[in-house]
């Protein structure tokens, strides 16, 4: 473990470290916007749910562009464009009075999250050795969850279900943040710079036919959408029915404890459940962890206490865990190296799911009923397990590849 630490770049600490700060500020804030919309700004369930997926929305068509954009004029530029552009949406953030001003700051926040996320992923295979990606990957992943582990109680402790200040918090951090990678692409210059050849005469057009060409990636696509519907509920429908219960008194706090509790699971269970993992063919964890969210989720509608609503919470995390872990050197062993970051662009159309999730969330609230909760959830759950088809043909496609490379080398030999 501490020799591969030692391979680890400079500037991949600088993201890994930035991710920690970026995340506690965004998960004080964005989590808490949906109590925010129905308390403070009288929203309905399905307004919220539209402001909500908005972010998702713009995520699905900006995601590729942003990946691809990076291949051409470097991972740099695109980096700076979109931190420093999160400054200014938690800004916008703050000074927003109107549910429409909210919808536009977070459909900005949707663009920035879209170009930044796929470019850093793909900057970090760019200057990570082979045999320390995995390692790089979890890394960040668990980056993301200590900043969710800190980021709600805080949130909970400034008050942002009734105040909107926190935004103008998120926007420090992330200013120094963007200033931390200044810092550091200022000292490695070379690194993130637009490379010259084939990348260049490689246009929008071909690039996406390069990517959608690719029938196993396409398949993990589709089902890593579901996989992101089922997990979208969790910042979403679950956050409308537990302000609007009448059997959950105190949701909003109940809420905090549930985020920070999925946070701490997964920092605690991550390594060994990545080391089990890592035993199967790539595709089989993901298909475990959709269906361990899927089970959740139904378990969500049949209780109301918080200690078995914590329960549901561990079972969601291991699912969780299991989902994300390795999509990301999936997604890197899969993509042509002078295409990653249009591999990982493209990969942002998962976020599909993110967008249908607060929308069918939202609505089945308002036309159900939160009375209905359990039919409610028990939908969810069996729309999140339509992935398991897309993820088994995926494996098994992977399989086939395998073999017949392995043929190829007997072969050859």
């Amino acid at each position: 473990m501490n020799s591969s630490l030692k391979h680890i770049h400079p500037l991949a600490w600088t993201i890994i470290v930035g991710t920690i700060f970026g995340r506690t500020a965004t998960s004080m804030s964005i989590p808490f916007l949906s109590i925010y919309l129905i308390r403070s700004m009288g929203a309905t369930p399905a307004q919220t749910g539209m402001v909500v997926a908005v972010s998702s929305l713009i995520g699905v068509f900006a995601s590729f562009y942003g990946g691809y954009i990076s291949d051409i004029i470097g991972r740099k530029k695109v980096l700076y464009i979109a931190i420093f552009g999160w400054v200014l949406v938690f800004a916008g953030f703050a000074y927003a009075h109107q549910i429409w001003m909210f919808f536009i700051m977070n459909a900005l926040n949707g663009l920035c999250r879209a170009t930044f996320e796929p470019t850093s992923r793909a900057l970090l295979a760019d200057i990570t050795p082979k045999e320390s990606k995995l390692l790089v990957f979890n890394l960040r992943y668990a980056a993301i969850n200590m900043g969710v582990v800190v980021g709600p109680l805080l949130g909970l402790r400034v008050g942002v279900s009734n105040s909107n200040s926190v935004f103008l918090i998120a926007a420090i951090v992330y200013a120094c943040y963007s200033l931390g990678l200044v810092i550091q692409f200022s000292r490695y210059r070379e690194i993130g710079l637009a490379a010259g050849g084939k990348e260049q005469r490689i246009g929008l057009t071909g690039a996406l036919k390069a990517t959608s060409g690719n029938r196993t990636f396409m398949l993990v696509l589709a089902g890593m959408i579901f996989c992101l519907l089922g997990y979208g509920h969790f910042d979403s429908t679950l956050t409308q029915y537990m302000e609007l219960s009448p059997q959950i008194e105190e949701g909003v706090t109940w809420f905090s404890y549930l985020i920070s509790l999925n946070a701490i699971v997964v920092l605690t269970l991550q390594y060994p459940l990545v080391r089990f993992a890592s035993r199967f063919a790539p595709a089989l964890p993901i298909i475990a962890g959709n269906l361990f969210i899927a089970i959740s989720l139904v378990m969500f509608g049949m209780f109301h206490s918080l200690p078995l609503l914590m329960i549901c919470v561990v079972i969601f995390t291991i699912g969780e865990v299991l989902v994300f872990t390795s999509t990301d050197v999936l997604v890197d062993r899969i993509a042509d190296p002078e295409l990653r970051g249009a591999y990982f662009g493209m990969f942002g159309f998962n976020n599909l799911g993110a967008v249908l999730a607060p929308l069918l969330g939202g609505f089945l609230l308002d036309g159900l009923g939160v009375a209905s909760s359990q039919l409610i959830f028990l939908i969810l759950g069996l729309t999140t397990a339509c992935g398991i088809p897309f993820l088994f043909t995926a494996h098994r496609s992977l399989s086939r590849l395998e073999q017949k490379r392995v043929s190829q080398e007997g072969v050859s030999f």
